[in-house]
């Protein structure tokens, strides 16, 4: 069975268009002819290749990186590509490097914070390289005045950094600003006078984001140009005196609205990958089962294998979608700032800080379930899974730790409903809550099966769910004389609330696009199966909440998931198109498991040979160790 295509059996049982399916997940025609161009290109040059990462050591590891970011930028410039083709271009690389935080987060910061002065300055020499910038705000131990530390890129790269530190002018304290701070010598690249700075050393997992330099930084005395405060927002003047412009202090906000929507998106790309591999393999792999002698069973055919892998499946494009949405919302609150409008600045706060959190932790779980999912094998370095993972963790905890950003929401939601008395309306995704009185004593009328893939049922239920548990953390609230002590004493609460409040957005994020046009032949029929797949695994996953809160009974409960399981031999014809339409290159993919024709075994028979340690046949250090222990010539010291 050695080459052809191992699962084009699979492939013929699709009903639907995949093609189609492809660009309902790039998001657009023209997304999708860019990705499909600019990750083939990649592929298909040997200088990219990435599958040698987990033999390296960690300095031939940074070297290697250093190549490719250095050849991914001649590309760029010698294809005279586009900003958006460039940044797919780094994205299909897949190497966390230096070049992440200079694009991703240092030039957004002087875009967002800096004068127009100073973004005339300093925006044309980063966009040619000509420095090399990072982003320096997470310390070592706690509070703004001891070494930065995590920072990526600054351990041996970046001549600049964005430094966030506490402006203290004539011994008043203002608070932390950011500052750009030049770190080394553009000529030989050394640290400058009262600069300390370097590499933090190993992390968790092989290769993986051992290809960043993650550092340290510590300052001594270190002058900068006054001009070099960030002061859109406020200003130092030369005479040393302190104001703030016009420029609300909101905009600032504008810019963590665009990272974190960024994390989202993010999110959907990583659980996409590791399902796809996931569900290649076990459509691939065969377990018992067998009848007089017949193959053996798909593993992709086991209901416990359908029942852990479809909803991460479902999962993936429910952040793709609920991220196609945050990019919209952060253009129309941008849209609003720049025109005095703060009205929905603290719902979309709120909203994209939540779902950080939600899908970044359930990505880094799904990858992990994944990896399980492949058996024995996923735990090989080739099956692409370990790396995958041991990447994308971080994501929990860098841009806001996950549970500190539930309770941001949860705060959020309890302020929501204290101002319901007041006559202010929510807005947005807690519309909601302006019907809570309905939401608190609604019963869902569910009387069979089918009902629960009805979206209004659905809904309602979520926001039932939601609204009940938000309400009980008020009232419970309400019973502490110091709020703040009864914030701590009950966060564990809050954080389920939150929880609430943002699985209802994905679900109804998904609903909502299933009701605008989407073409192909049975594209939006297969969306509703996964739509109603998210939404009744959530539903089954938290019953307690539902049914704790009264919103259903455990009748309906046992219903649903009755229902779910129907989903799932819906969803099995269609699994391996559903994961074909994310259009990933088998270099991008990174994964002998995952590959696309199927034909795994031989390829990780071969796979094997190439580790340095089958150099040669008699391992090094054999003489010296193992060969006087099999020949019993071990001198035994004396006592």
């Amino acid at each position: 069975m050695e080459g052809g295509d191992h699962l084009a059996h699979e492939r013929k049982k699709a009903q639907f268009d995949v093609e189609a399916m492809k660009i309902v997940w790039a998001g657009s025609r023209h997304a999708f002819e860019v990705s499909d161009r600019i990750s083939k290109l990649v592929a298909s040059d040997p200088a990219f290749r990435k599958d040698n990462r987990p033999m390296l050591s960690r300095k031939e590891l940074f070297k290697n990186t250093l190549r490719k970011a250095a050849y991914a930028w001649k590309r760029i410039i010698e294809l005279r590509l586009s900003e958006e083709e460039a940044s797919k271009l780094r994205f299909y690389v897949d190497e966390p490097a230096f070049t992440d935080l200079h694009w991703g987060m240092f030039l957004p910061a002087i875009k967002g914070q800096g004068t127009e002065e100073q973004q005339q300055k300093w925006l044309p020499l980063a966009y040619k390289m000509q420095i090399i910038g990072c982003y320096a705000q997470t310390e070592l131990g706690h509070g703004s005045n001891s070494s930065k530390w995590w920072p990526g890129g600054l351990g041996k790269i970046s001549t600049h950094a964005v430094v966030y530190a506490r402006l203290i002018t004539d011994g008043q304290d203002h608070g932390v600003h950011g500052f750009i701070v030049q770190l080394r010598s553009l000529d030989d690249h050394s640290p400058l006078p009262g600069i300390t700075v370097g590499d933090i050393g190993m992390k968790f997992g092989n290769g993986a984001y051992n290809t960043m330099d993650n550092g340290v930084l510590r300052f001594d005395h270190v002058r900068i140009p006054r001009d070099q405060m960030l002061m859109k927002v406020s200003q130092v003047s030369r005479e040393g005196k302190y104001s703030q412009s016009n420029v609300p202090r909101q905009l600032v906000y504008g810019t963590m609205v665009f990272v974190r929507q960024t994390i989202v998106a993010d999110a959907s790309c990583a659980l996409s990958r590791a399902v796809c591999i996931a569900t290649r393999y076990s459509a691939v792999r065969r377990q018992f089962g067998s009848q007089n002698g017949g193959p053996e069973t798909q593993v992709i055919d086991y209901k416990t294998q359908q029942s852990r892998l479809f909803p991460l499946l479902a999962s993936a494009y429910a952040f793709r979608f609920v991220g196609e949405w945050l990019k919209w919302l952060y253009t129309d609150v941008t849209q609003r700032l720049q025109a005095n409008d703060f009205s929905t600045l603290p719902e979309a706060h709120a909203c994209t800080a939540g779902l950080k959190s939600l899908t970044t932790a359930a990505t880094a779980d799904g990858i992990e379930e994944c990896r399980k999912l492949c058996g024995g094998h996923g735990y090989l370095c080739s099956s692409g899974l370990p790396e995958l993972f041991a990447v994308y963790v971080p994501a929990c905890t860098y841009e806001g730790d996950n549970t500190v950003l539930l309770l941001q929401v949860a705060r959020f939601l309890v302020k929501t409903l204290s101002q319901l008395g007041s006559g202010k309306q929510p807005v947005g995704t807690t519309a909601y809550m302006g019907q809570v009185e309905h939401l608190m004593q609604c019963h869902c009328n569910v009387q069979k099966a089918e009902d629960w893939l009805k979206p209004a049922v659905i809904l309602e239920a979520f926001e039932a769910r939601s609204a009940r548990m938000s309400v009980a953390c008020a009232k419970n609230l309400s019973k502490f004389t110091n709020p703040e002590e009864g914030f701590a004493e009950l966060s564990g609460d809050l954080v389920e609330a939150a929880i609430a409040h943002c699985q209802l957005i994905i679900v109804s994020k998904f609903i909502e696009k299933l009701q605008q046009d989407i073409p192909g032949k049975g594209v939006k029929q297969q969306l509703g199966v996964l739509c109603n797949i998210y939404a009744l695994f959530l539903l089954h996953k938290h019953q307690g909440d539902f049914l704790s809160t009264g919103c259903i009974t455990p009748k309906q409960a046992y219903l649903a998931n009755e229902q779910l399981r129907a989903l799932y031999s819906q969803a099995r014809p269609n699994a391996i198109a559903l994961v074909d339409a994310f259009n990933y290159t088998d270099h991008y993919l990174g994964s002998i498991l995952g590959c696309y024709d199927g034909n795994v075994y031989p390829k990780l028979y071969e796979a094997a040979w190439k580790d340095p340690l089958n150099d040669s046949v008699v391992p090094d250090g054999y003489r010296e160790y193992i060969w006087p222990m099999l020949k019993q010539q071990l001198r035994t010291a004396r006592l």
